[in-house]
């Protein structure tokens, strides 16, 4: 695939904010700077995403979508200026930085979705993303909705079982609802046909649930062959994401420090961890090291 370099985006505004959300951000904002030149990854044709250096994909050469960043969360009854304070944040997130135009070309059904685990872009934002669907604590929708917080969640059908309200209720905050098949298989291991049904039976499955097809996909374990990306190609998924960098109990795998463009994969729990951590809290703390180190969120839905 060949790779662009995504020219920096800007932070912009040509009036001042009437939101006073937005208006603490400010100062938060100044702090969301263009880094140096990325770093460029090949994208592979099989592989293993376990927070690996695989394929960075460049934000001004994803198909398909508007050109624009739609507006995320808008604002609550109850949703106070300082809702950060609420969950242990010293500041508000930073706006996101407007994200890149896309060109809506057409990716016919036989041409390979790419694979990423990063967004190619100079802007310092990272990409929330989660895993499964186990867990339905209603804390996390409380926290997307008071931050505004750009999350995309990866459903396996199997694992939501009957949550699928919780994750209506989080697409209607603002995440993105992506698939990670029915079953949650190491896909290598099954033919190409029974790879397909789990991922274009997913597809089917969310389009039903939220009225709207996924665009991206992510293999179960990060584990993929050619056959994933043929059956993946097939189901009209637009890219194959993977991660750079994952949550290992409470914090991020390795202490490994944030680059601009990296997806994030925390996974959902089912209970408390070993020091009552809980997902919700999983997340603050991994937000605090994401300001700490200069960056912001951002929709991946916006970049790929």
């Amino acid at each position: 695939m060949a790779a662009g370099v995504l020219a920096p985006a800007l932070l912009t505004g040509c009036a001042p904010s009437v939101d006073p959300i937005e208006r603490l951000s400010r100062k938060a904002a100044e702090k969301v700077r263009h880094s140096g030149h990325p770093e460029p990854t090949a994208t592979p044709a099989v592989g293993v995403g376990r927070g690996s250096s695989w394929g960075a994909l460049g934000a001004g050469e994803a198909a398909g979508g508007p050109g624009h960043a739609a507006p995320l969360h808008s604002p609550q009854g109850g949703v106070t200026p300082d809702a950060y304070r609420r969950w242990g944040l010293s500041a508000p997130l930073a706006p996101a930085p407007r994200p890149p135009a896309r060109h809506a070309a057409g990716r016919g059904s036989h041409t390979l979705p790419p694979v990423v685990d990063r967004v190619r872009t100079k802007d310092r934002v990272v990409f929330l993303t989660f895993d499964d669907g186990v867990d339905r604590d209603p804390h996390f929708a409380d926290m997307v909705r008071d931050l505004r917080l750009p999350v995309s969640v990866f459903l396996t059908d199997g694992v939501v079982g009957p949550g699928h309200d919780h994750f209506g209720t989080l697409r209607a905050l603002g995440a993105g609802v992506q698939n990670q098949t029915l079953n949650h298989h190491s896909l290598p291991s099954l033919p190409y046909a029974e790879q397909h049904a789990e991922i274009c039976g997913q597809q089917d499955r969310l389009k039903n649930r939220f009225g709207t097809r996924p665009r991206l996909f992510r293999p179960p374990f990060g584990e993929y062959d050619q056959d994933t990306l043929r059956a993946a190609a097939t189901c009209g998924v637009d890219a194959v994401v993977l991660w750079r960098a994952s949550t290992r109990g409470e914090d991020l795998s390795d202490g490994d420090r944030l680059r601009p463009g990296d997806i994030v994969r925390a996974r959902f729990t089912d209970r408390a961890g070993p020091h009552g951590a809980t997902l919700t809290g999983m997340t603050v703390r991994l937000l605090r090291r994401i300001q700490a180190q200069g960056f912001t969120v951002g929709r991946l839905e916006n970049y790929l």
